[in-house]
């Protein structure tokens, strides 16, 4: 028991050491940086008089995230999850339908299937993306599945699964080509959760526009923030203008009648919060780079300390590296807690992955195929400090 107590001690001290030697010193897990040009911007938005969804920002904020991301359209909404809500809602998935996602994601992207009426069907991930396992969903939904004009339906339950929501996890790219082929050969619409990355490509194209739509989020904790905020991007035309029409509480256009044709969601967001989105976005490619400078920092540190591994970007992607992540070789969930317990005493914010999906009560009887992927990874998943704040300069 000693000598399991010295390794234990060793490796925290390793783990702390390297992240002391990468980072220029103690900080949060991922804290927004806020400045001068927040506040200038905002200063000019609340001067203009306009600062719900109407103001001249939010078209900005818009068309700023369209040049960067090449999207065609890009919606900005009050939150991540309100934005895939609606990205639910134009997959039609409602009561009686399934939606495959992950079950090692934040709970957002299971609870915006909740809000759409529809089952959550949990699936598992793979090591290398840490997204949606293609291989192996597709041998799951052949077994699990039978074809039906056009359609996927689950044999157990009777109801169609009309969409996956696959997720770019901590930043890094799922592997898109092959969820393609897969959702394409059972009918099932392809939704990107693409609130973790912003900033990330696969090859030169940016993640969230390979699906239907994509959402993205602007959380305080993100590269980019809001204050709170989220996006959809999609690049159909009859979408997008759905989208606009149906978030901006359905309301026809008019000199003083307010005219409602459906009932519509007030999901749009407002000015204030797009201005420091611009404000943000004038500083991207500098985050960018400061952040790539870390996460290579903490590639170099991480090389030499046995029992655990720094994730990378695969070959052919770009990561934004929002979080930066460890893989410890236990899955002993105590000794992941007890580096957890050394960085965070010394300051420097670490967490543990979210919980898996299936392990929570709202969801504890939901749909799922084996997912031991993910439940071994919750045992030796890390986060360590990402943030701006705690980055080297480059």
């Amino acid at each position: 028991a000693a000598i399991c107590m010295t390794k234990q001690s060793t490796l925290n001290q390793k783990i702390l050491a390297a992240v002391q030697h990468a980072t220029i010193g103690p900080g949060a897990l991922h804290e927004p940086v806020l400045g001068d040009a927040e506040r200038r911007h905002a200063d000019a938005c609340i001067q203009s008089g306009w600062v719900s969804y109407a103001g001249s920002y939010v078209t900005q904020f818009e068309n700023e995230l369209a040049k960067i991301t090449g999207a065609k359209h890009v919606i900005a909404m009050t939150s991540g999850t309100a934005a895939l809500h609606v990205c639910l809602m134009m997959a039609d998935a409602g009561p009686g339908d399934e939606v495959l996602v992950p079950a090692f994601t934040f709970v957002a992207s299971a609870n915006a299937i909740a809000h759409a009426g529809a089952c959550p069907h949990f699936i598992d991930i793979d090591t290398k993306t840490l997204g949606v396992d293609a291989n192996r969903l597709a041998t799951y939904l052949e077994r699990v599945c039978k074809r039906q004009d056009g359609a996927a339906v689950n044999r157990t339950t009777g109801r169609e699964i009309k969409a996956l929501v696959c997720v770019h996890t901590f930043g890094h790219a799922a592997d898109m080509t092959a969820l393609e082929n897969v959702c394409a050969d059972f009918g099932i619409t392809l939704i990107e959760d693409a609130a973790e990355s912003l900033g990330t490509y696969i090859e030169d194209r940016h993640t969230g526009t390979f699906g239907q739509t994509a959402a993205l989020s602007f959380n305080g904790n993100k590269i980019v923030t809001t204050g709170g905020g989220g996006a959809v991007m999609t690049d159909d035309d009859a979408i997008a203008a759905t989208i606009r029409h149906l978030t901006t509480t359905a309301k026809q256009t008019h000199k003083w009648e307010f005219i409602h044709d459906m009932v519509g969601y007030n999901y749009r967001m407002p000015a204030i919060n797009a201005a420091l989105g611009v404000a943000q976005l004038e500083q991207f490619e500098t985050f960018l780079k400061r952040k790539r400078a870390l996460a290579n920092a903490y590639a170099e540190t991480f090389a030499h300390v046995p029992g655990v591994k720094f994730v990378q970007e695969r070959s052919g992607t770009t990561a934004n590296y929002w979080l930066n992540t460890l893989i410890l070789d236990s899955a002993d969930i105590k000794i992941r807690d007890a580096v957890l317990t050394t960085l965070n005493d010394a300051g420097y914010g670490s967490r543990p992955a979210w919980r898996p999906m299936h392990l929570l009560a709202p969801f504890a009887d939901a749909p799922r195929d084996n997912l031991s992927v993910s439940e071994d990874l919750y045992r030796r998943v890390i986060n360590i400090p990402s943030g701006i704040g705690v980055c080297p300069p480059c």
